[in-house]
Order: structure tokens, then C-alpha cells, then sequence
């Protein structure tokens, strides 16, 4: 059973940072790409930043630059180091489990997520 459990959310201003955690449980972890989305009140869930397992990395257009993601294997967790933070990157940020082929593909284990806000 797969386990992902974020932490690190809460509220900022802009131009603030925060870095997301994501601790995962069982031994996919290393083998799997691993993603954070992000919901947004009304809007759809979307992909933030993406990193497989030999450390290739996506991210959305809105957070290049911005955004880094990373993952340590050794602790089964993946981070998400959110820098010069805006008010339109307010949303809740689950993190998630994935394939990567060429891009990455969400599979259906996800975790609790963790709000993040950014005040204007």
C-alpha cells in the first residue's frame, strides 16, 4: 500500500518562499516518478513540477524558474522548493505518484495535500 504524506504548506507573502515535502511509504518510491499538482478553488487540478527516477525533470510554465523539484531516495521523499512565490500560486499541492515516458503520467495515489497561500 502506497502512503504519500505532504507537509510544509501554509501561508506567505509574495515574494516568499516555501519548500513541500513528501514522504513516501513502501519500496515504489525509488523505481516511480513522483509529481506535485496543485487545486486552486474552481480551477482544475494541474501538474506543477514533475522528476523521474533518474532525476529528469518537468515543470509548468507558470512556475519555471520559480519552482524546483527534487527527491531524495534515500528518505522516500520528494520536495518542492517554491521560490518568489505569487498570489496566483495559491491552491492546495498534493503530491503523487507517477511513470515517466518521455513526460510524466499520474497514477492514482495521491496524498492528503497541503494549502499554500500566498497574500498579496
Amino acid at each position: 500500500q502506497v502512503q504519500l504524506v505532504e507537509s510544509g504548506g501554509g501561508l506567505v507573502q509574495a515574494g516568499g518562499s516555501l519548500r513541500l515535502s513528501c514522504a513516501a511509504s513502501g519500496s515504489i518510491f525509488s523505481r516511480n516518478a513522483m509529481g506535485w499538482y496543485r487545486q486552486a478553488p474552481g480551477k482544475q487540478r494541474e501538474l506543477v513540477a514533475a522528476i523521474s527516477s533518474g532525476f529528469s525533470t518537468k515543470y509548468a510554465d507558470s512556475v519555471k524558474g520559480r519552482f524546483t523539484i527534487s527527491r531524495d531516495n534515500a528518505k522516500n521523499t520528494v520536495y518542492l522548493q517554491m521560490n518568489s512565490l505569487k498570489p496566483e500560486d495559491t491552491a492546495f499541492y498534493y503530491c503523487n505518484v507517477g511513470l515517466w515516458a518521455g513526460t510524466y503520467y499520474a497514477l492514482d495515489y495521491w496524498g492528503q495535500g497541503t494549502q499554500v497561500t500566498v497574500s498579496s
